[in-house]
């Protein structure tokens, strides 16, 4: 019998990161085809529910047969996948069309679907009052208004307030712009 005063250790639990790589692996393993749908879900779901490394390990280990160089081989692809994105995103970025900095005022630039606006955008992803420009202490603030699809910033989301200057890409909801000014 155990008193009060005792306790029993458990095995540390699991890090997320070590089930993110399992189930990398088991993804990678059912998009080449050697895991069935069914057998993906079911390892999926068996290593999420995992309490032990040796539950993950033997999730994976009849994928896990690369050696050193197939795994740089599929680094440097991947590498370079991730700078083909990234380099199709910018040649994206300079076609978008400007949006000019209006002239610094008394009053916010309010930017939406609603008529009233001083910048109006006609597109079912931009909620009626979405956002507001406005120039603070010599600087371009852009304000989210609670917009139901979101301000983003350089692709970072804005849920507060955001400085912006000349160039910065901004997005409300799926219409983007480059910032300009006169």
């Amino acid at each position: 019998m155990t008193s009060s005063f005792e306790f029993h250790t458990y095995p540390a639990r699991l890090s997320d990161a070590e089930r993110d790589r399992v189930l990398a692996v088991l993804r990678e393993g059912a998009a080449q085809g050697k895991l069935s749908h069914d057998t993906f879900l079911r390892r999926m779901d068996l290593a999420l529910a995992a309490r032990r490394a040796e539950e993950l390990k033997l999730l994976t280990a009849d994928l896990e047969s690369e050696g050193p160089w197939s795994r740089r081989v599929f680094g440097t692809v991947g590498r370079i996948s991730a700078f083909s994105q990234r380099l199709r995103r910018a040649w994206q970025a300079e076609r978008l069309p400007k949006l000019l900095l209006p002239h610094p005022g008394a009053y916010p630039l309010r930017i939406g679907r609603d008529p009233v606006n001083g910048l109006r955008l006609s597109h079912d992803t931009v909620s009626r009052l979405h956002a507001e420009l406005s120039m603070r202490g010599g600087r371009w603030i852009l304000r989210d208004l609670g917009s139901t699809n979101g301000t983003t910033v350089n692709g970072r989301r804005v849920t507060t307030t955001a400085e912006v200057r000349d160039g910065d890409l901004v997005s409300f909801g799926t219409m983007s712009f480059r910032l300009a000014s006169h």
